[in-house]
């Protein structure tokens, strides 16, 4: 292998410290001081590897090495470095981390690419703490609203003003930063975060499509009462028809569902949310994917339906607000041959498989020819400090990354 093991592995470990939670959980969520602490100590990194930096009006943390040929459309690698709330080590940082190790390789060789790289560590890929997630990558590519930089967290703060504690002066006339062209391709490392590699006993994969999420935030509005005095057939309770709703939703997607489906209920929040009071608001979180478009789509129209037909029996309000829509993308086959090519010189016999989980890719894929690569992750587990990938598959997929980044840069 031509990458730098150890370095690479250091700077793993050296960036799960910050924000740590037990002993192998990370909390950095987005544009916090954890999160601007990891963007600063890898900012380092990048210049090491010899990259110009910058931090852009969005968040993200960009790097950049001049080509021979600056008229040729760039290569752009990376992937987030901000985590969940009870996250683990390897979310995006294995992609991120794996990017620089890319280009510091190529330095470590002597070579100049001929084309342009940039790796970009994306801005709140997560998506947890604003609950709309992927905020860098939407910067870059035009797909941000006012209303992004007024979304709220938990505790009140805007994302404006968090982008400004964190540092930078957001600025939508900024976006897009990138125009169709502008990018030959994005290539992005990530851990599996599901079980086929590990079922298959490979230590790598290439990724063939994303699918596209659909997230949807519900607001059901009853009315509150004494929980022993109001009989039960004439309560109007919200949280009874948050529960009915994601029943019957989790039986649609099970029953009607395709083997790609998946639908998830995910973060609830209830008003006023004591014991003994009948809740008379609940807002709650709806995640829907396939890789099938159309059936996504049925299934989309049947859980309106669930949610109508709950709120009018249980005399209920309801509203549905959009949070993010994406069609399934697909890997270009250029890039998955160049993939396949460079995996049998290395010899890892890597099967290809699909996404389940959306990635920073699958927004760039709207500007840009773009391929994954996915590193096994033990029991499938993410999202969890229990979340665990072997260095050694984690080095066999970067090896495999910079490989492909190396044809792609020369050609």
């Amino acid at each position: 292998m031509e990458i730098n093991h150890t370095r690479f592995k250091e700077h793993i470990e050296s960036l799960a410290e910050i924000g740590k939670i037990g002993e192998t959980g990370v909390c950095r969520l987005a544009h916090s001081k954890e999160d601007r602490e990891a963007v600063d100590v890898v900012r380092i990194w990048m210049e090491e590897a010899g990259l110009e930096t910058h931090i852009d009006g969005f968040g993200s943390l960009v790097g950049r090495v001049e080509g021979k040929e600056t008229d040729k459309p760039i290569l752009m690698l990376g992937s987030h470095i901000d985590s969940q709330p009870y996250g683990g080590r390897f979310d995006g940082t294995a992609g991120a981390l794996g990017a620089i190790e890319v280009v510091h390789t190529m330095k470590d060789q002597g070579i100049q690419p001929n084309r342009t790289i940039e790796v970009i560590c994306f801005a709140d890929e997560e998506g947890s703490r604003f609950n709309k997630g992927v905020f860098g990558v939407r910067g870059i590519i035009g797909q941000l609203e006012e209303e992004d930089l007024e979304r709220k967290d938990k505790n009140g703060v805007t994302r404006l003003e968090a982008l400004r504690e964190f540092g930078v002066e957001p600025d939508l006339s900024q976006s897009p930063v990138y125009k169709q062209g502008d990018i030959e391709a994005f290539l992005e490392l990530h851990i599996e975060q599901g079980p086929v590699l590990e079922s298959q006993n490979k230590p790598v994969g290439i990724v063939s499509a994303i699918s596209g999420p659909i997230w949807l935030t519900v607001t059901l509005e009853g009315f509150a009462g004494h929980a022993g005095s109001v009989p039960m057939h004439l309560r109007q309770d919200a949280f009874l028809g948050a529960a009915v709703i994601t029943k019957e939703f989790n039986e649609l997607v099970l029953s009607e569902g395709t083997p790609n489906t998946v639908g998830t209920v995910g973060s609830v929040q209830t008003f006023p949310n004591s014991r003994n009071i009948i809740p008379e608001k609940v807002e709650f979180t709806i995640d829907l994917r396939d890789i099938d478009l159309d059936a996504r789509t049925k299934l989309e129209k049947k859980l309106y339906a669930i949610i109508e037909n709950t709120s009018k029996e249980l005399n209920l309000d309801y509203s549905i607000s959009e949070d993010t829509r994406s069609d399934p993308r697909y890997c270009a086959d250029w890039i998955k041959e160049i993939m396949k090519e460079e995996d049998e010189k290395l010899g890892y016999e890597s099967p290809v498989l699909m996404s389940g989980p959306f990635h920073d890719a699958l927004f760039m894929s709207y500007i840009s020819d773009y391929g994954m690569i996915f590193v096994r992750s033990e029991k499938g587990i993410s999202h969890n400090p229990l979340e665990y990938s072997e260095m050694e598959d984690l080095q066999k997929g970067v090896e495999l990354l910079y490989q492909t980044a190396l044809r792609i840069a020369q050609s």
